[in-house]
């Protein structure tokens, strides 16, 4: 705490210190978004938003969607389960379960069309014009589950202009990347866009059990884009996408764990096994997991404009099918592998009307959205059958009629088999208007109406697996059914904003916002639902009640004041926010046992952001972002036998640091450049029980690129190292210790070398 109260204001106060004296300087260039559904610069949004321009996100080596967190003060990245499985923490709020019917209260947006699934949404990134990270309830013009906030990833559109790129990526683990795009008129009235995408590698982390690496890469992506131009009262913008991933995966560090989940090195799991080897990219994996994930997705965007007055239609179907499975036990014995399987099918409709005025601004429209989720869970457990293993009760596992045999002795084995299905049936209507009071106040209002209907069919199934049947989502070879759920959930829901924005001057903008975001309720889909208390499951498993299955809506009052300067005619920029949240029955997460639930309680947040843009020299571009945020989520029964607690939610550091700095200067006729950026997280959990295996005590990873552009801009090359301290650190864990005696631990990419060559037209 003393490095983080020390460094931050003196750094900022240095920094600040030398711009008036710089000569030659020039002025940021101006960032323009679309956080209110209409192209703003971004010192003029009473939002705190975090930025990244396409040219950054190249040279910063972003290549995929869970990469845009590393700069941005309060916000972190979260990997449930599996490389493509993705959402964002912002300020705390964050959805840690990894079953795939639950929507993140942190919105996914691609060009204006929100990603319901968690399963699509770690897509590459390339062709990217710009992303847009905006903290805080935006449920009045975004609307869907964005209690936290949102991260907008716009693409780079077609245009009459020939244009395009490509560029390779070589580096270790037999790293091989490309991306690139070519566009330009087909006709005066039409212009297209093809943009491409590759990223693969052999793999970072050994399996000494097969000799087979996993946790590669093998991702292709693409994207067709037409835009139609008829006459300048019309604009059409047709897109079709898709990807498909194809990866060994399932990587776990296998950490053994006693019951109450203090550390025991040299104990051993449940089963006798111990890795106590101490590298964290090595296991011993008998099952190789894998990945295969695939998405499609057509978008028709149409803009018919008037005097004064925009009329858009946002029209979009998109499907996301998965299937995964993953060594869960991380030993060489073929104990416990867990698997997942989305197929999820989404469309939307939006109709939106913005205008203005010589002193307002308003927009309103109608929203539509269905999604049906046909996925399951479950795993292959061919101890499924032994008295005692995963809490089963002392006579093991039986339907009534005898214990369950183990195996059936031909190579087959047991588990289960947990289909359900979620229908999402959701339309809203919204309208904001902005008034200037006079030259130096405007007043912001905002509201959103939301009726939402849920329907939920869930089956806990026990099954064999056996070769040439369905082996996951619909297994045929049903041992017996340990219960089934149906539930409905039809709610009408409000979203609201408030705010007054003062600009004493062209400089500087003071805001002060209320806000009240809301997230639907929804349903559990646990994997074990066995039980080995005979007075409170007398039947051996859970009974399954709305009580257990069903959660409700969350509500969260937010208060921010943040204030937006450009400071030194325009060498500067330094931009904060403060905020005060208040949840009323937020959605909380926790494993119990084998399975996951998500359950109601209230909680509260406080805390701020700071960033700082500079460029102090000519060539010299200097970014800082410090965030602070200190939740709460008070008596809380963890279901652990130790009664309620105070605690706090998963993945929120209390402080985020970042900083970047990059100089350019002229050489050879080109331009050569040196970057470096970095990011801390301080300690955070990743379970609200706070156990010691659930912790990361805190990191820095640091990254740094060298390059050279020749002087025509059609041609330059880079070499980086990514985490050249080589740091270890935890992105994501499960504490299976109670039944186990193991914590699954997920550690972020090793120090990694490479480099690029890229060519422009």
């Amino acid at each position: 705490m003393n490095f983080i109260t020390h460094s931050v204001p003196v750094l900022i106060a240095a920094a600040i210190t030398l711009l008036p004296s710089m000569a030659g300087a020039e002025a940021i260039e101006e960032i323009v978004v679309t956080a209110q559904k209409r192209e703003q610069s971004v010192q003029e949004v009473g939002i705190a938003i975090s930025t990244y321009g396409g040219e950054q996100l190249k040279s910063l080596g972003y290549t995929s969607a869970q990469d845009i967190s590393a700069l941005a003060p309060n916000v972190t990245t979260v990997q449930p389960n599996g490389p493509s499985n993705y959402a964002l923490a912002i300020r705390g709020v964050v959805q840690n379960d990894f079953v795939t019917n639950q929507e993140s209260p942190v919105s996914i947006y691609v060009d204006e069309v929100y990603i319901s699934q968690m399963s699509g949404a770690g897509f590459q990134l390339f062709d990217t014009e710009r992303v847009e990270i905006l903290k805080g309830p935006q449920g009045t013009l975004f609307g869907r589950n964005a209690t936290g906030g949102l991260a907008h990833f716009v693409t780079v559109k077609p245009s009459q202009e020939f244009d395009g790129y490509g560029q390779m990526t070589f580096g270790e683990h037999e790293q091989i990347n490309f991306e690139g795009a070519v566009g330009g008129a087909l006709h005066e009235a039409v212009s297209s866009r093809l943009s491409l995408a590759a990223t693969t590698n052999g793999g970072y982390v050994e399996n000494r059990f097969s000799g087979e690496d996993i946790n590669n890469s093998n991702d292709y992506a693409g994207r067709l884009q037409f835009l139609i131009e008829p006459n300048e009262s019309v604009d059409i913008l047709l897109n079709a996408r898709g990807s498909f991933q194809e990866i060994r995966t399932g990587f776990w560090e296998n950490v053994s764990t006693d019951p109450l989940s203090n550390l025991t090195p040299d104990a051993t799991n449940f089963n006798g096994y111990r890795d106590g080897d101490g590298d964290v990219f090595e296991g011993d994996y008998d099952r190789l997991g894998f990945q295969d994930a695939h998405t499609w997705g057509t978008t028709a965007n149409i803009n018919f404009y008037f005097e004064n007055m925009t009329f858009t239609s946002i029209t979009d179907w998109q499907r996301v099918y998965r299937d995964y499975v993953e060594d869960s036990d991380a030993s060489p014995l073929p104990d416990f592998n867990f698997y997942l399987v989305t197929d999820a099918r989404q469309f939307s409709q939006e109709f939106r009307l913005s205008g203005e005025t010589d002193r307002s601004r308003w927009v309103g429209g109608f929203y539509l959205l269905d999604v049906k989720v046909n996925d399951a869970n479950g795993a292959e457990t061919p101890l499924i059958g032994v008295a005692g293993a995963f809490g089963l009760p002392p006579g093991g596992l039986t339907d009534g009629s005898g214990v369950l045999p183990t195996r059936e002795g031909d190579g087959t084995f047991q588990g289960n088999d947990n289909p359900y299905q979620t229908n999402v049936s959701s339309w809203s209507i919204f309208a904001q208007a902005e008034y200037d009071l006079n030259d130096q106040f405007t007043g912001i209002i905002g509201a959103r109406y939301i009726n939402e209907n849920k329907e939920h069919h869930y089956e806990n199934n026990f099954v064999d697996f056996q070769p040439g049947f369905v082996m996951r989502n619909g297994n045929p070879n049903v041992l017996f059914n340990a219960g089934t759920y149906d539930g409905v959930q039809d709610r009408s829901l409000w979203s609201a904003k408030a705010e007054l924005d003062w600009k004493p001057n062209d400089d500087l903008l003071l805001y002060a916002s209320w806000n009240r975001g809301v997230k639907g309720g929804g349903f559990n889909s646990p994997l074990d639902i066995t039980c080995g208390d005979p007075v409170a499951c007398p039947t051996g498993f859970l009974p399954l009640t709305n009580d257990l299955m069903r959660f409700g809506q969350e509500t969260l009052y937010a208060y921010e004041l943040g204030f937006k300067a450009t400071l030194f005619n325009g060498l500067a920029t330094l931009n904060g926010a403060g905020f005060y949240y208040d949840y009323k029955d937020f959605q909380a997460f926790r494993i119990v046992g084998l399975s996951t639930f998500i359950f109601n309680a209230d909680a509260e947040s406080y805390g701020g952001e700071l960033d700082l843009t500079a460029q102090p020299l000519e060539g010299l571009d200097f970014q800082f972002g410090v965030g602070y945020v200190n939740p709460d989520i008070p008596d809380v029964d963890l279901g652990i036998g130790l009664g309620p607690q105070d605690t706090e939610p998963v993945q929120a550091p209390h402080w985020t640091l970042s900083g970047l700095a990059r100089y350019q200067w002229p050489v050879f006729g080109g331009d050569a450049a040196v970057q470096m950026d970095f990011r801390h997280r301080s300690k955070h959990y990743f379970s609200l029980t706070k156990f010691e295996p659930s912790t990361e005590d805190g990191y820095i990873v640091a990254n740094a690129r060298v390059s050279y552009a020749t002087g025509d801009g059609h041609w330059e090359a880079a070499l980086f190292v990514k985490n050249f301290t080589d740091a270890e650190y935890l992105v994501q864990t499960f504490d299976l210790g109670f039944v186990l005696g193991m914590t699954e631990q997920y550690y972020g990419l090793p120090r990694w070398f490479g480099g690029s060559i890229s060519y422009s037209w």
